[in-house]
């Protein structure tokens, strides 16, 4: 799942930047209000964490534009104002919580994965299945034909990443910036072994293979034809 962070006070976004990305999450970091609308219209994710007080647009404005716009992505405000009347105006706005700083990381985790939980007006899906592969969104949690695979958190974003776009031939280049949060560089091959790795641990001992390897295009995941 993807996740926008607003943020423009450099040490508490690169702690949540670095927090959610270890939990499994996307993240993408944006530092002052007008950047962050920019690229909430720009991209599709699953939250907004936004700050109030930020340069540009504040917080305020940047979640109005958005429910204005008709963009219902789940919304966070993570903010030092702590008024009753504060946390009203961002409900009030759309936003589905409201924490104050200072926070406890876990306690936003937990609030964050509640949200994700509802998902889009309390509809999307928290479990990904293909063929008799199950990964579950909320507990990290990964098995097939109801045998649980320890996965890294590189290895579960990668997975889920297949399997929410099953049937499409994935590129190295955009597997890189979707999970690795990182340009492609021909000279690597972490993809290559990354993808080996999840393949052994999905794919070994089962009669159908679901992970590809399309030569000189990329990756997909999909149950074969002749099955």
């Amino acid at each position: 799942m993807k996740i926008l962070i607003v943020e423009d006070e450099a040490k508490t976004g690169e702690y949540l930047h670095q927090g959610l990305t270890e939990a499994g999450f996307v993240v993408d970091l944006a530092k002052d209000g007008v950047d962050g609308l920019h690229m909430a219209g720009d991209q599709d994710y699953d939250l907004v964490i936004l700050d109030v007080m930020l340069p540009g647009l504040n917080g305020w404005q940047v979640l109005q534009r958005l429910r204005e716009r008709g963009q219902q992505m789940p919304a966070m405000f993570l903010t030092a104002r702590d008024q009753v009347e504060d946390r009203v105006k961002g409900l009030e706005l759309g936003a589905d919580d409201y924490l104050v700083k200072p926070f406890s990381f876990a306690e936003l985790l937990a609030r964050v994965r509640t949200i994700l939980r509802r998902g889009r007006s309390g509809t999307e899906t928290t479990t990904l299945r293909v063929a008799d592969l199950e990964l579950d969104l909320l507990r990290r949690r990964v098995a097939r034909a109801g045998r649980r695979i320890d996965l890294t958190a590189k290895e579960f974003g990668l997975l889920e990443l297949l399997m929410r776009r099953q049937g499409e031939v994935l590129p190295r280049s955009l597997i890189a910036s979707q999970v690795w949060d990182m340009n492609f560089d021909s000279d690597t091959n972490v993809i290559e072994v990354a993808v080996r790795r999840l393949r052994s641990k999905v794919d070994d001992g089962q009669a159908v293979k679901l992970i590809q390897t399309v030569r000189g295009m990329g990756y997909v995941l999909e149950v074969p034809e002749d099955r």
